[in-house]
């Protein structure tokens, strides 16, 4: 199983912090069998679901410029029409993904073409399957215009777990469908605006 490079320092630190945990309790309580056993099941699970979060799957991804392949693994949560207010400023097909903690975590381009528009925002910690979690949640936005000028546009949520988005882009790049997105780390959403 291959680990996704946003994972090393964390996975690292859990490490570090369960074995610290786990060598104090055998220093300060010698003999107390059942505490140590359950501390060391705990940390072992706790370091492999930290593990299965960032695991990076090797993936046969088809590239196809009459699809828009979606950005991200999880579960359907909205196909509905909608006011995009922060770019496109009009109504607009917005499907959206929501990832569990046991999802994978990284993104993907659905199109390739050029990243027109970029923008981080700072924001609150709503469940990212909350509609409102679109608008007020952290979030990055990315536009990507494709060869025929259509342009789409995909949403990076964090979620209530969520502590971290990242994206890698800059404005101004070509980028090609399929390729990696970013990652957004421990629960989260994508959004994606398509012409209606």
């Amino acid at each position: 199983m291959k680990i996704h490079r946003e994972g090393y320092t964390i996975i690292a630190a859990t490490l570090a912090i369960l074995g610290l945990i786990n060598i104090l309790i055998l220093l300060f309580l010698p003999g107390k069998s059942t505490i140590m056993f359950s501390s060391l099941a705990i940390s072992l699970v706790i370091f492999l679901l930290i593990l299965q979060f960032f695991r990076y799957p090797k993936r046969e991804l088809s590239r196809n410029d009459n699809y828009v392949i979606c950005p991200a693994d999880g579960k359907i949560v909205a196909i509905e029409k909608t006011h995009e207010g922060e770019y496109f400023k009009d109504q607009r097909l917005q499907v959206s993904i929501f990832m569990s903690p046991l999802n994978v975590h990284a993104n993907w381009y659905p199109v390739s073409g050029k990243i027109t528009f970029l923008k981080y925002h700072k924001g609150k910690k709503l469940v990212a399957w909350h509609p409102k979690s679109s608008t007020e949640n952290e979030r990055t936005t990315v536009v990507i215009q494709k060869d025929n000028k259509t342009q789409i546009l995909v949403r990076q949520i964090a979620g209530a777990l969520a502590n971290r988005i990242v994206c890698y882009p800059h404005e101004g790049d070509m980028i090609r469908q399929c390729a990696q997105l970013g990652f957004i780390k421990f629960g989260s959403r994508v959004d994606v605006y398509l012409p209606r």
